[in-house]
């Protein structure tokens, strides 16, 4: 049985993923030198669309890299890309979408002068949405033992860049304990985030997450809870720096991500949190489906 069939467009190209695309010269093959953003539907609309290319264009002006398609033309690519992975696999259900910007190909050579052009990648694929076991049981996280987040004066977690080599090593190491996912602590022995997803915390009527400065990633679903959200369920938002000494002290623990909006945390490494249909997880988590119901009714312009 071969690969799940994932849809690409690279330049305007619609063609198989596994199909070679780029240059073996790209920038972003050779050195990371790219960005990128990921959305998803609900009920077929491309959620927060907007902004994820706000984040995008900042992303792209901390790099100096320029966009090649301008917000418009790029949803319009983002709807050709969504439909002829639709009647390739007759799949009706929630998309993932992937967009990756890179600097273009050229002669071998770290100056960024040596890039011709920006490229564009799109991936469109099913979105793997929350089992009904890990909403019940929750995931598993792991503490990184030896390696930090890098820091915000080296390359900054606020641009969301094609370089991911920090948190794919942490991930391998919680991994290799049997974790799901990895929480990153920064070189000040703070909480940063997951491989991902921003990071949650809950005690009493309190929501708590690392502030920005602890060198994190802005994530949309993060700012969407604290700008509203936390308090329609309820909850009083606070950004605060943590440490893992913190963590017992708290009664329930979650993601934010795009992919997975807000997804319960049983337990980082021998520390466990409550997991069941009663907690102020699952009340942030019903709340966040409500923001989105209001949503759709505002943005059904962008239905894939």
């Amino acid at each position: 049985m071969g690969d799940p069939f994932i849809q690409a467009n690279t330049n305007g190209r619609l063609h198989d993923a596994r199909e070679p695309s780029l240059s073996p010269l790209n920038r972003g093959f050779l050195y990371g030198d790219a960005i990128y953003e990921v959305w998803r539907t609900y009920d077929g609309v491309l959620f927060a669309w907007r902004e994820h290319w706000r984040r995008l264009e900042q992303s792209a002006a901390a790099l100096r890299i320029g966009l090649p398609v301008a917000a418009d033309a790029m949803l319009e690519e983002i709807r050709r890309t969504a439909a002829a992975y639709r009647e390739h696999t007759g799949f009706t259900g929630e998309l993932y979408v992937r967009l990756q910007i890179t600097r273009g190909a050229g002669a071998i050579g770290l100056d960024p002068a040596l890039a011709d052009r920006p490229d564009f990648v799109l991936l469109v694929q099913p979105n793997k949405d929350l089992t009904p076991q890990l909403l019940r049981e929750g995931y598993r996280l792991s503490l990184e033992k030896n390696l930090r987040r890098n820091p915000a004066a080296s390359v900054n977690p606020a641009w969301k860049t094609g370089n991911y080599l920090n948190n794919i090593l942490c991930l391998r190491e919680a991994r290799a304990r049997g974790a799901d996912d990895v929480v990153m602590v920064n070189l000040a022995g703070e909480i940063t985030e997951a491989a991902t997803s921003n990071l949650g915390f809950i005690r009493g009527d309190t929501l708590f997450t690392p502030p920005l400065n602890a060198g994190i990633l802005g994530g949309i679903t993060r700012d969407l809870i604290l700008g509203g959200i936390a308090a329609a369920a309820g909850l009083t938002p606070c950004e605060r720096a943590l440490r893992p000494g913190d963590l017992p002290a708290m009664e329930e623990c979650f993601l934010m991500s795009t992919t997975r909006d807000v997804a319960p945390i049983g337990r980082i490494d021998e520390m466990v949190f409550r997991v069941a249909d009663d907690t102020r997880t699952r009340a942030l988590k019903a709340a966040f489906a409500q923001y989105v119901e209001v949503y759709l009714a505002a943005h059904a312009d962008q239905r894939l």
